[in-house]
């Protein structure tokens, strides 16, 4: 239930889900390189609960020599298919889970790897598909490996581009509001609300300044077991009516900053989102913005509705 502290109907409406609506994503698709050597240590795989994983080799695998230890309960039987091996796991596995999956070749060769859940952290995600490279000499290994690379230099440029861009007025307004420092800036509340769900308790104040406007969210996890991370944020023009998610919304530019990484159960953090009036006009004139923020499994979780009229008060 929706717990006003004014009365009166805001000129911004703070709207947030009930129901998570998962955001498109692009396969997460893995290369990695087995040398033929005792040393090296069997290759990590990173699987979620009842997502498919599957890992495509150069040449078929052996069924009947195919195998995983310990999986009874925890995972669907391993299955055999060609070049692939699927594996499918029944539910989250915990940080500290190791299972060893040994794959035989039709040559005979045989490939260990190890099975464990991902990571923490909000850009990790679990493979669904491994493309693993004996040769690095073949033509198809070597043209994964000049995409790995090209792929590698895309993530630089966009990480120096994004350093430079929050080099500006509106992230250094973020920085404040996140650090808890709003007298340091020239803005100031207008309204504030609280939600609580399922996985989070979240409140969003709405900020005005000239020629600005903001929202600090706080974001306490009220989930006992599991992290909680931010995994995007969006900007989009919002036609009247239009309900979130924004399928067809014109991009805007915003600044986002916040103070952490993940939070743990009962942990809490904020995070700060400025948009500069200019963001309020779109090819067809004046409009309203809608924030959206997903979580770490690409859930909507929150979303804003910002009224134009909040520039012009």
């Amino acid at each position: 239930m929706w717990k006003f502290l004014l009365r009166h109907p805001p000129l911004l409406l703070l709207l947030m889900a009930s129901a998570a609506v998962a955001r498109v994503r692009e396969p997460n698709v893995r290369n990695v390189y087995v040398r033929d050597d005792p040393k090296d240590e069997a290759k990590r795989v990173y699987v979620t609960g009842q997502v498919v994983t599957v890992l495509r080799f150069q040449q078929p695998c052996d069924p009947e020599r195919t195998k995983m230890l310990g999986w009874e309960g925890r995972f669907e039987p391993v299955h055999c298919a060609g070049k692939s091996v699927l594996v499918v796991p029944l539910q989250d596995l915990e940080p500290e889970d190791r299972f060893l999956l040994l794959v035989t070749l039709a040559d005979g060769k045989e490939l260990p790897f190890t099975l464990t859940a991902i990571g923490k952290t909000e850009w990790e995600q679990p493979d669904q598909q491994v493309n693993v490279f004996l040769d690095p000499e073949t033509q198809e290994a070597l043209r994964a490996q000049l995409k790995d690379a090209r792929t590698r230099a895309q993530h630089l440029e966009e990480a120096n581009r994004r350093h430079w861009k929050e080099d500006t007025e509106d992230h250094a307004l973020a920085r404040f509001l996140a650090k808890g420092s709003l007298k340091f800036t020239p803005l100031r509340a207008r309204k504030r609300w609280y939600f609580k769900n399922k996985g989070a308790t979240i409140e969003a104040t709405v900020l005005t300044g000239k020629a600005k406007a903001a929202v600090l969210f706080h974001v306490t996890n009220s989930d006992p077991t599991r992290p909680w991370s931010l995994s995007e944020a969006r900007l989009l023009t919002t036609r009247p009516g239009e309900k979130a998610p924004v399928l067809f919304g014109e991009a805007k530019p915003f600044a986002l900053q916040k103070d952490w990484d993940e939070l743990g159960p009962g942990a809490s953090g904020s995070l700060a989102l400025v948009v500069d009036k200019s963001a309020f006009t779109s090819r067809e004139g004046p409009c309203d913005l809608t924030v959206e923020l997903y979580r770490h499994d690409g859930l909507l979780e929150t979303h804003v509705l910002l009224d134009r009229r909040l520039i012009r008060e």
